[in-house]
């Protein structure tokens, strides 16, 4: 078997749609599958990650060569939204673009089941439900006391350290973030990521203008990084891993964080229906409720808890174990 396996406009592109794509690779490398990242008709299966006019025009090209067709469902307008300067208006014409352009697969792979209930309005093309996973060995190592002390040290933190990891932008709950730090002023609140969804030299035109107010009106005991080169730091220094994100496909820093027994504070949406609050997790609504989960998550009792069940959970995501799945999906088309 040899897959096409392209990812449109790959060198912009940053984050966890990046990961999720790696972990493709990775598992392709693991279960020995050929596989390119060209788009190509020579193949028995294209595999696309992001639908742009490229991809569009090959899946369209790959009927008549009766070449099966993938595509993974990452993009939706919904999660589109309040991502960075006028994705708001962007996403209004994104959703008619995305329905032709799922239209073309033969299947969808979806990271989540309610990414899967979402891409019902888009497509009637079969779907499977196949987590993008997260990769153990990339955390290995955060639980290092040294490694703990160093990344307390540089950014100057106190624990318990309320943490965050990804990309700082408004639908990844921003605001949230913000003004609960205010309201909890004697917890370190630290965002490890990227300020913006390029990081590179489109930073100031891609970052809202709501997003620059947010950050820089944040109090002085909420800090945001930027890039961190070696991210177990982030999970090293973090104590209470907070995600108030409005909006998510999956969420491959979640799994991570769960991985590494950070108790998870979390908005209540669809998206994490599979966890269980007061069991893997504590949920909440808004501002009054995430200041009383991480109030309650100062006793380290209740942190070794819900961590311990958090990782346990996260277990039935590591790569090894999608991986099979996918392998499966893939052998099923051809």
């Amino acid at each position: 078997m040899k897959v096409s396996h392209y990812f449109e406009w790959e060198k912009y592109i940053t984050g966890g749609h990046v990961q999720s794509v790696d972990n493709q690779r990775a598992i392709m490398d693991r279960h020995d599958i050929a596989y390119t990242t060209e788009a190509t008709l020579d193949a028995d299966l294209l595999h696309l990650n992001n639908m742009g006019p490229k991809s569009v025009y090959y899946a369209r090209k790959a009927r008549d060569a009766d070449v099966p067709v993938l595509v993974h469902t990452h993009q939706t307008a919904e999660d589109f939204r309040e991502s960075f300067a006028l994705s708001n208006v962007i996403s209004k014409p994104m959703k008619p673009y995305l329905r032709y352009a799922y239209s073309l697969a033969d299947h969808l792979v979806c990271p989540s089941e309610y990414n899967r209930r979402t891409i019902e309005e888009y497509s009637d093309a079969p779907k499977t439900v196949i987590s993008n996973g997260f990769d153990p060995a990339k955390v290995e190592g955060f639980d290092d006391a040294g490694l703990r002390a160093e990344y307390l040290d540089r950014y100057e933190l106190e624990p318990p350290v309320v943490f965050n990891v990804g990309h700082v932008i408004k639908r990844k709950g921003l605001a949230a973030f913000v003004e609960t730090a205010r309201r909890m002023p004697e917890l370190d609140f630290v965002w490890f990521g990227y300020l913006n969804p390029t990081g590179g030299e489109l930073d100031r035109l891609l970052k809202s203008r709501d997003t620059r107010r947010l950050v820089e009106s944040a109090p002085d005991n909420c800090q945001f990084t930027g890039y961190v080169e070696d991210i177990r730091g982030a999970y090293a220094a973090g104590d209470v891993f907070f995600w108030p994100s409005k909006n998510e496909n999956e969420g491959i820093a979640l799994l991570e964080a769960m991985a590494c027994g950070k108790p998870p504070v979390i908005r209540d949406i669809s998206t994490y229906d599979w966890l269980d609050d007061e069991t893997h997790c504590l949920k909440a609504d808004d501002e009054a409720g995430f200041v009383d989960a991480l109030d309650r998550l100062r006793d380290p009792d209740l942190r070794d808890r819900l961590g311990a069940n958090a990782a346990d959970e996260s277990e039935a995501f590591e790569l090894d174990a999608v991986g099979e799945d996918l392998v499966a999906l893939y052998r099923r088309l051809v």
